[in-house]
Formats: C-alpha cells, sequence, structure tokens
C-alpha cells in the first residue's frame, strides 16, 4: 500500500466536491468560510477545486468535471492532501472518467497524497484502494472543519489532528459524549452547540471473541449494498466489475471490515436485508472481523443491535458494535489498507503501523 507524507503547517489541502455540489450555493457560504477559517488556524493553505463551487445542478450534472477536480489535486504535486466537502450521492459516475485516465492513476502513485472523506465518498476510497493508495476514512469539510459550534467537536479534532502526526500505532477509542445531528445548518446556529448526550454503552461485542488482526477496509454500507446490487442507479456493479475495484474472496479474508449506516436511518428490516446479502456472497464468513458504527442519533440502536445478533449467530465473525465512525457525532479517523487489530474480549481497537510513510 501507498503511504502519502503526513500534513505540516504550510501545506496547500484541495477542497473538493465528488457528488453533491453544495459547497457553492450561497446557503452555504458561512460553513465555507468557516472551514477555511479554521484550516488556516492549522496554518494550512485552502484550494477551493475549480468545479466545486459550481452550482448544484451542474455539478449533478458532470461528473467528468467532479473527477478532473480530482485528477488536478493528484496532479499538482503542491498539494499534500485532498478533504471532501462532504459525501452526498452518485460519486460512482466518478470512477470510469478516473480509472480510463493512465495520467491520474499514475499521478496517484507517483504523487500519493491525504485524501478524507466519508459516506458516499466510499466510492473514491475503494477506487483509489484498488489503485493502492490508503486513505482514511474520517472528518469531512463541511460537517467537521465547519462544524457551527465555536470550535470543531474536541473528539473529532483529536482524530483530524492525526493527519499531523506519525504515530507508530494508535488506538480508537470510544468518545465519552455522542452528539446529535442539527436540525438546522443556517448561518443563525454559528456559535451555538449540538444537543450532546453521555455515552451509556461504549463498545459492545455482538458476536464472537479473542483478538483479529488485518487489513481495515469498509465505508458506508448503503453505499456498499449499492456498489454490490446496483439497486440505486442499475449500473454501478457493472463499472466496478469493468475496473476490477472489488476485492477477490482471498481479498476478504485479510481484512478487517468497517461498516456504517447512513443519515438516511434505514429501517432495521433493510438492515437484515443488506447484511444477509453480503452473507450470501460469503463475505461475512470471511473477513477476520466487523466494527459497526453507532447508528446516526441512535436511531434503531438496539433494534440494529438484534438484526446484527440474528444473521450472525450461526458465524464465528465477531462484531463490534457502537464505534465512533462515519455518519455517527463524533467522528474517528479510519485508514484504509493498513493493519490493525481489533481485541473482542477488551474492547479495543488498535491501528498497528505508521499511517504515513516516514
Amino acid at each position: 500500500m501507498i503511504k502519502p507524507r503526513k500534513l505540516n503547517k504550510g501545506d496547500k489541502v484541495a477542497i473538493i466536491t465528488l457528488s453533491r455540489g453544495l459547497l457553492g450555493m450561497p446557503f452555504i457560504k458561512h460553513e465555507l468560510d468557516l472551514g477555511i477559517k479554521r484550516l488556516k488556524d492549522y496554518g494550512l493553505e485552502p484550494v477551493i477545486m475549480p468545479n466545486s463551487l459550481k452550482n448544484m445542478d451542474y455539478v449533478a450534472e458532470h461528473p467528468e468535471d467532479r473527477a478532473s477536480d480530482l485528477k488536478q489535486a493528484f496532479l499538482d504535486e503542491s498539494i499534500k492532501g485532498i478533504i471532501c466537502a462532504i459525501g452526498g450521492d452518485d460519486t460512482f459516475k466518478t470512477i470510469p472518467y478516473l480509472m480510463e485516465d493512465e495520467e491520474f492513476i499514475e499521478a496517484v502513485k507517483n504523487n500519493p497524497k491525504i485524501f478524507v472523506g466519508f459516506s458516499d465518498t466510499t466510492n473514491n476510497h475503494l477506487m483509489l484502494n484498488r489503485i493502492g493508495l490508503e486513505t482514511f476514512y474520517g472528518p469531512c469539510f463541511l460537517v467537521d472543519l465547519a462544524e457551527l459550534d465555536k470550535e470543531m467537536l474536541p473528539y473529532t479534532r483529536e482524530y483530524f489532528e492525526k493527519l499531523f502526526l506519525n504515530e507508530d500505532k494508535y488506538e480508537i477509542t470510544s468518545s465519552p459524549i455522542w452528539y446529535y445531528d442539527r436540525e438546522s445548518y443556517s448561518e443563525d446556529q454559528l456559535n451555538i452547540p449540538r444537543v450532546s448526550s453521555e455515552e451509556k454503552h461504549g463498545y459492545e461485542v455482538l458476536n464472537g471473541r479473542g483478538k483479529v488482526t488485518g487489513i481495515l477496509y469498509g465505508g458506508c454500507l448503503d453505499s456498499l449494498y449499492d456498489i454490490y446490487t446496483s439497486e440505486r442507479y442499475g449500473n454501478e456493479n457493472e463499472i466496478y466489475t469493468k475496473y476490477n475495484i472489488l476485492p477477490t474472496m482471498d481479498e476478504w479474508k485479510e481484512k478487517i471490515l468497517f461498516i456504517e449506516t447512513s443519515e438516511e436511518k434505514m429501517a432495521p428490516e433493510k438492515l437484515e436485508v443488506i447484511l444477509n446479502y453480503f452473507k450470501e456472497q460469503k463475505i461475512l464468513e470471511s473477513v477476520k472481523g466487523i466494527i459497526v458504527g453507532k447508528p446516526d442519533d441512535e436511531q434503531y440502536y438496539e433494534e440494529y443491535k438484534s438484526v446484527y445478533k440474528r444473521v450472525f449467530a450461526d458465524l464465528k465473525t465477531p462484531v463490534l458494535y457502537n464505534v465512533n465512525f462515519g455518519h455517527s457525532v463524533p467522528r474517528a479517523l479510519i485508514p484504509y489498507g493498513v493493519l490493525a487489530s481489533v481485541d473482542y474480549d477488551k474492547k479495543k481497537i488498535v491501528v498497528e503501523e505508521p499511517i504515513f510513510e516516514k
């Protein structure tokens, strides 16, 4: 796996829109300004990629321009990191433009840099992982760096700042506090804290025991299901198959799978359908272990637990539940393609190697 270099003060960081075109809309201006200020406070130089500020309709209709922004960010040797504006939809549409472009692929390999985001950005994570680049499932620009409170949420900030470090290893701990989604992100919410709650559960083991070591891989379960079944758009799996992006069964056997559900808060019945699909594909029994994100707003918390217990009842694969990543707030940073261990007896997750090139 190709590792990028850590961030340093003075580095340029690209802000990019690979799906929804919110970043250039007037009603987002206060968040754009706040996110830029926070990056500058870190000593970074934000670079807003040219198509990212175009209106939503244009961005939605031109995946080739979204892809072009990502290519240009990788070609620009002065840019050291790429942060996705937000998750969104139809990110997979950028893939053919990028995977058909040898100049882009060579730029990823020869000019590696930090790439971070979550949700439907899962698509670009899997694409970059197949090319060979380690990327990061973690905070994005609009809802994390541009958190409307007076500062970034402490837990999210702690893990975002790991992009400036190169620790030999680090632990992904349970946050003592979690936060509800905001009902509004309008300008009158500036400096208003989120509604929060004390963490009452911590990590929960839903299946299996012991300690496993493997390669981290995964993303948003909603997106992963669409990637395999083409349920939402009709041709996702065709694209993934054409470019040989998805893991082989032998590759699945090396992995610790991290999965989480989106802000759409799928019904427990839908979650069961999705998990059973991956069970039928032999993926759930093949991976070394599973890490499951906290449900957004803790909606369906107990119901989801029951689903996981039913689906995994006849499998040995261990499952750790209620981890702070993905759509739940706050958010940890999970690197793709690096070695990690999960101790299901001690309820402990450790990234076991440096995440950056020494």
